[in-house]
């Protein structure tokens, strides 16, 4: 696959709101977990936070609406069992996710799953999708020392599947994910999340789209 004179060797995912309808369920996880602490977020809030890790997402939420008995790690935990809780019960997979990922596969490109979720929240989704054995490779940003925009979840995906980091295309639905992408000089597609307000960096989108089947006949177009 050749994009803009250059050669595309692998393929990227984000998770969240590129592979499985989430944010909704993120969303509902915060209200209730935050609830508990005293506090309740209002819809326009949450934007802030969209592409953080968990850990990233309770610490900043915690500097603005300070809470005193229960520590950060616990309240991570507390959200990522809601979350994974919520997912089982409504999970859905996005349009398209599973016709591209086949459709890469059968073609023989690596593709690997670089996401700022944790991992216990990985194979959950994972699972629910029957997408257990779909990548090559499956990073949690849990396990980088720095969550997104930082690069490093993706640097470490190229590196794995030992492809040049300016040979991959990462897809994107959040500001925080393609700033991550564009530092690892990566190519980046832009899938929105249709419920958040339109973020200035969305620009740094190479080229955008409605849905996954959308970019599956851009990637067609290629080849």
């Amino acid at each position: 696959m050749v994009w803009d004179g250059e050669k595309i060797e692998a393929v990227l995912f984000d998770m969240d709101g590129v592979l499985i309808d989430s944010e909704p369920l993120w969303k509902i996880a915060l209200v209730n977990v935050f609830k508990t602490l005293g506090f309740e977020l209002e819809p326009m809030q949450f934007a802030k936070t969209v592409g953080l890790r968990i850990d990233q997402v309770v610490e900043y939420w915690r500097k603005v609406y300070p809470w005193e008995d229960k520590s950060n790690d616990a309240v991570v935990q507390d959200i990522i069992d809601e979350v994974c809780r919520l997912i089982r019960e409504n999970g859905e997979p996005l349009t398209g996710a599973i016709e591209i990922i086949s459709f890469l596969k059968e073609r023989g490109y690596p593709i690997a799953l670089g996401t700022s979720s944790y991992k216990q929240i990985i194979h959950t989704v994972l699972d629910v999708l029957n997408l257990e054995n779909a990548f090559d490779y499956v990073r949690s940003a849990e396990d980088e020392p720095y969550g997104k925009p930082h690069p490093g979840v993706y640097l470490t995906c190229a590196s794995a599947l030992n492809v040049n980091p300016q040979h991959c295309v990462v897809i994107e639905d959040s500001h925080n994910g393609l700033l991550s992408a564009k530092a690892a000089r990566m190519k980046t597609i832009l899938v929105p999340e249709k419920i958040h307000t339109r973020h200035p960096y969305h620009i740094l989108g190479d080229v955008e789209f409605e849905n996954l089947l959308e970019v599956k006949q851009f990637f067609e177009g290629m080849m």
